[in-house]
């Protein structure tokens, strides 16, 4: 029997794994895998070595804080592979910790064919790392057009897929009213899927809701949430004053409701890609400590967060970022569109044409399966 290892290491990686592996198991059911995930793939009946949430980090100052911790779940996830030993391990996203598993798995059996999922941002910084991938890596799949130039100027195998999160479904029958008070319009809410996004972002968007509620009474704030996050999410939600909230964690739910809303307001990642999607007018929020904005400003070579901006070159999608990250800001920037029809229809317009050069002609979790099952020798 043939077998795959999925490596992941945050939320978002495990949502892009299993849309993929979805699309491999229909054609090949009888490929064995374990995995490094969370609940997505769990859904799909694929076993977890670690809880997910052990190895989900962010910023420079949690690296630094867990390194050691961090290394112990390397070597701990480096072993259950080798005692797995696949035919394949298949890393998604998580360059930081999937690509150095994936180096000393390559070091230690060369026979397991290494396929890599999202490639690292070396358009932002550390373009040289592409040299040291190709050493260990056999074939990296690409989210972007733009981003095979990086890697074909090193002769690395790659291949434009596309991003899953754009692919279109057909709506599952939900009665909304089951859902939601009638007579509502629908706010989405993203406040992130780890906890050091949640513990800073919910205090800023209570404060917004607040002042919103002061100004409108008709909006409900979905707030899109995943399993491991929803007790935060709903504790720090509790102990507002706010009632005109609901959290969501079903998949099939959140695309429903996020279609029905007029407005969304999302963390920086890749969610804004599957809103913009939807063609919903949106905003992106972000906030760190001050020493990872600082090492972040002094790395990094791109002016925006968002990839509809860094691919348009210019500012489409507002950014509210680090000062600008506040509760007056948010409600001033969500004002601004709410009262203006014009505004939101030229964003979603320039967004579209944007997304319009990330689209194939296939779905993108078929061209990542059928790119994968051909690195399995069946």
């Amino acid at each position: 029997m043939k077998k795959v290892f999925i490596l992941t290491g945050e939320p978002s990686g495990d949502i892009l794994a299993s849309k993929v592996i979805s699309k491999l198991k229909i054609k090949n059911p009888e490929i064995n895998y374990l995995c490094l995930g969370g609940e997505n793939l769990k859904a799909l009946g694929i076993e977890s070595i670690i809880d997910l949430k052990e190895v989900t980090y962010i910023g420079f100052t949690k690296v630094l804080l867990n390194i050691f911790k961090i290394r112990t779940n390397i070597n701990k996830t480096v072993k259950e592979i080798l005692k797995f030993d696949p035919d394949v391990l298949f890393s998604v996203d998580s360059p930081d910790f999937t690509l150095r598993v994936a180096k000393i798995i390559k070091s230690k059996r060369p026979s397991i064919k290494t396929v890599h999922f999202v490639a690292p941002q070396v358009w932002v910084w550390r373009e040289n790392r592409v040299k040291k991938i190709k050493k260990f890596i056999d074939h990296i799949m690409l989210l972007f057009k733009f981003e095979k130039k990086y890697f074909e100027k090193e002769n690395m195998s790659c291949e434009f897929i596309g991003h899953p999160l754009l692919e279109s479904y057909s709506n599952s029958k939900i009665d909304i009213n089951e859902i939601i008070e009638k007579n509502k319009a629908l706010i989405s809410i993203f406040p992130g899927s780890r906890n050091s996004e949640v513990h800073i972002l919910m205090p800023i968007l209570i404060s917004f809701i607040e002042l919103m509620n002061e100004r409108y009474k008709d909006f409900l704030y979905i707030f899109h949430s995943t399993l491991s996050q929803k007790d935060n999410v709903q504790e720090y939600l509790n102990k507002s004053k706010i009632k005109n909230f609901q959290v969501i964690i079903d998949k099939k739910i959140k695309d429903h409701l996020l279609e029905k809303s007029v407005f969304a307001i999302s963390k920086s990642g890749t969610v804004s890609l599957e809103i913009s999607n939807k063609k919903i007018p949106s905003i992106i929020i972000y906030k760190m400590n001050f020493l990872n904005y600082f090492l972040v400003k002094l790395l990094v070579k791109i002016k925006f967060a968002n990839i509809i901006n860094i691919a348009a070159n210019k500012m489409i999608i507002p950014e509210l970022i680090q000062s600008k990250c506040n509760s007056k800001e948010i409600f001033k920037t969500v004002v601004s569109y709410i009262e203006d029809p014009k505004k939101i229809k030229r964003q979603v317009e320039d967004t579209d044409n944007i997304l319009d050069n990330f689209r194939t002609k296939n779905l993108p979790s078929e061209l990542a399966a059928e790119s994968l099952r051909k690195f399995i020798s069946f």
